[in-house]
């Protein structure tokens, strides 16, 4: 429960509060109601992060309401397939932010400072054109806490590059594997490796790979265990379910704290 509502229930038993009014304070406590939007403004309270704005079939306005109505209630704000025209109205609008161009990934007053970042996400992209969505990937898993180190380049076509990073595969916690054509990638290292690889498809490749389906039912064919899959170009979904694997600290402290 939000501290604010014993304060508005105590000023309600004094009188000093109507239970109407009441009524709207709690109720704006949990909503940022926009007309055009409802944020949830408590997200946090029950999962450990805040809601986050996913940008595309939004107009930079609503979109910049959002994010002005996220800061407004002391929330920070991380946004994807965000334009650089958003991007840099909101960089006007708030000051500081972080705009990655690559993966349309916007970050405003961020959740961890590099320090007190944990673990280790390794993002494994098979070729340079899955780096956009892989880097969504990371980005995400950044902004909510994980330490992320992307490795690119590394596609079965060429195998020995994968066995060159290996190592450095290996050290992670979990491992998104972000790959288009056949999507092979995440099959091969979760063969090689003891930890959770989450499949991450693309829709890069030729006719036949149906814009990234050929790469998703590859994924969720594969016979090697420990493969999770998300849908195709879900780079923020997959670097969020990273995050929960890699930080299962946060997840506990939130269910004890509902207890």
């Amino acid at each position: 429960m939000s501290t604010a509502i014993p304060e508005i229930l105590e000023q309600v038993r004094q009188g000093a509060l109507s239970p109407e009014e009441a009524e709207k304070k709690i109720s704006a406590l949990y909503h940022g109601d926009l007309g055009f939007a409802d944020i949830d403004l408590r997200r946090a309270d029950r999962t450990a992060y805040p809601e986050v704005v996913y940008c595309a079939g939004k107009t930079v306005e609503q979109a910049l309401s959002i994010m002005t109505n996220m800061r407004e209630h002391g929330l920070p704000v991380f946004a994807t397939r965000a334009s650089k025209e958003l991007a840099d109205r909101a960089a006007a609008a708030f000051g500081e932010t972080d705009y990655h161009e690559l993966s349309q990934t916007l970050g405003i007053g961020g959740l961890y400072a590099q320090a007190e970042r944990e673990g280790l996400v390794v993002v494994a992209a098979a070729g340079t054109s899955d780096l956009p969505v892989a880097w969504e990937a990371a980005r995400t898993a950044e902004f909510f806490g994980s330490n992320v180190r992307v490795i690119a380049d590394i596609g079965v076509a060429g195998i020995h590059r994968l066995f060159k990073r290996l190592d450095e595969i290996r050290a992670a916690r979990v491992i998104v594997a972000c790959a288009g054509m056949e999507g092979a990638l995440a099959g091969v290292i979760a063969g090689l490796v003891a930890v959770p690889v989450i499949a991450l498809p693309t829709g890069v490749g030729y006719g036949a790979s149906f814009g990234g389906l050929a790469a998703l039912l590859g994924m969720l064919t594969s016979c090697a265990p420990g493969i999770s899959v998300v849908n195709i170009n879900n780079g923020f979904g997959a670097g969020y379910q990273a995050n929960l694997i890699n930080r299962p600290s946060a997840a506990f402290s939130m269910i004890k704290a509902l207890d």
